[in-house]
């Protein structure tokens, strides 16, 4: 749990400024679970540039709660939670401050998203909020102000969340919850996970992921885990401290994410999900009588496959597909019927051949595929530029994915380019929920 925090002060010397206006969002790592927003009589002087910079003057405090009235409330909504703020040194020191001058030691972990930034996003000009947050395309509402800062660093936290393939942030909150003592059973597990699509992670005592999935009910899956007689799920349910998960709105991008999390976090119960699951590919071949021809064989790394498969019937009704568009389909419909008939169904003249698989190659050169995103407000894109898969985002504003700068810093980039080409072009064949934009 985070709790993500914004601070106004009235300026002034060093440990002896006053907040002027806190906001304070709970977020359980999907949405926000409760909210403090107040303003708060400092009871001294606020700085004449702080007026200038924030809005906020003297007349407005009259009436507002000093900090003693609103303390309980404070230390009931950050209670089991990480504070992040944006330079959270400065917001962590003012609430230690205000706290210790009502005896009372307020020790919480934190978390900075100017330090998160400069790890995740190492190539933006400015970490300041305003200037970061606009250059990733995320809206901002009453700058400088508690409230708006506190939410455009909450959507930005969301988007480092995303970034964090090493899963830094996660270990950081697991690590927390063992040092409170929080000994969860399966139950309590599992009624913190989601029936929503997404990714989970297992996590064993020492923080460690130990098993990645997904699925389009990740509650479900989880409870499957947590109830199977397997070797591995009884492993599982020895080993396990603790599941984080992420949602991802859709299908694909949890296939894309799982796989990718998997290569880089090996896992020691995925071993067997390492390898690629596209066994079967679509390979370019010159036959004896000199006439260009798609073979179907087993997929061999060292050769560049026009595209490949989990299955050999799939394989064969691209190649299908692909003859539809020329009109030569009655020897391939003829070969569907028997797999032992499929390693040569046509040969065509060279310049047919070629135009052929120039436009399948040409349609997936540079496009951005939409689909659903996390919530109602938000959509996904996926994003294939010069015919190579270059990662996905979450948006708002349409704003952000057509205008390619903006997209360049909100893209969440993955590694295994061939596999997850050939997991969206599966995707696309398989699925109608999406809208495709190519550019």
């Amino acid at each position: 749990m985070y709790a993500i925090i914004d601070i106004e002060t009235t300026g002034g010397q060093y440990n002896k400024e006053g907040i002027t206006e806190i906001a304070i969002y709970k977020f359980d790592g999907i949405e926000v679970v409760d909210q403090f927003i107040s303003l708060v009589n400092p009871e001294i002087p606020i700085q004449p540039f702080v007026v200038k910079l924030t809005g906020i003057n003297n007349a407005m405090l009259r009436l507002a709660p000093k900090f003693y009235e609103v303390a309980k409330r404070i230390i009931e909504i950050t209670e089991g939670c990480i504070i992040v703020a944006h330079n959270a040194s400065f917001d962590y020191r003012i609430l230690q401050l205000e706290f210790g001058r009502l005896g009372y030691d307020f020790q919480k972990p934190t978390l900075c998203t100017v330090e998160l930034s400069k790890m995740l996003l190492p190539n933006v000009q400015s970490y300041s909020l305003g200037k970061l947050v606009r250059s990733l395309g995320i809206p901002i509402a009453d700058r400088h102000r508690a409230s708006g800062d506190a939410m455009a660093t909450l959507k930005l936290f969301k988007l480092l969340l995303g970034k964090d393939t090493d899963k830094k942030i996660t270990k950081q909150l697991i690590k927390n919850e063992m040092y409170q003592g929080i000994s969860p059973k399966l139950f309590d597990i599992l009624e913190s996970v989601p029936s929503s699509v997404g990714i989970f992670y297992i996590h064993d005592t020492s923080g460690n992921i130990i098993y990645i999935g997904k699925s389009t009910n990740m509650r479900k899956k989880v409870s499957q885990l947590f109830t199977a007689t397997t070797k591995m799920g009884k492993r599982i349910q020895k080993e396990v401290y603790t599941v984080t998960f992420e949602e991802t709105g859709n299908e694909l991008i949890a296939s894309l994410k799982e796989r990718e999390e998997i290569l880089h976090n090996k896992p020691v119960l995925n071993t067997s999900q390492r390898k690629s699951p596209f066994l079967w590919s679509v390979y370019e071949e010159k036959s004896s009588l000199g006439y260009f021809t798609l073979k179907i064989n087993k997929s061999d790394g060292r050769k560049q496959a026009l595209q490949s498969f989990k299955n050999q019937k799939s394989a064969l009704h691209f190649i299908n597909d692909l003859y539809k568009q020329n009109e030569i389909v009655e020897e391939v419909q003829n070969a569907l019927s028997s797999l032992d008939e499929i390693k040569y169904p046509v040969s065509m003249h060279n310049e047919v051949f070629e135009e052929l698989i120039n436009s399948n190659k040409n349609e997936w050169k540079n496009l951005i595929v939409i689909l659903k995103g996390r919530n109602i407000n938000e959509k996904s894109a996926v994003v294939i530029q010069n015919g190579l898969f270059k990662g996905y985002c979450f948006f708002d504003l349409n704003y952000q994915i057509n205008n390619p700068e903006v997209l360049s810093k909100i893209l969440i980039p993955l590694t295994f380019t061939k596999d997850a080409l050939n997991t969206i072009k599966y995707y696309l064949y398989a699925k109608k929920d999406y809208k495709v934009i190519s550019f």
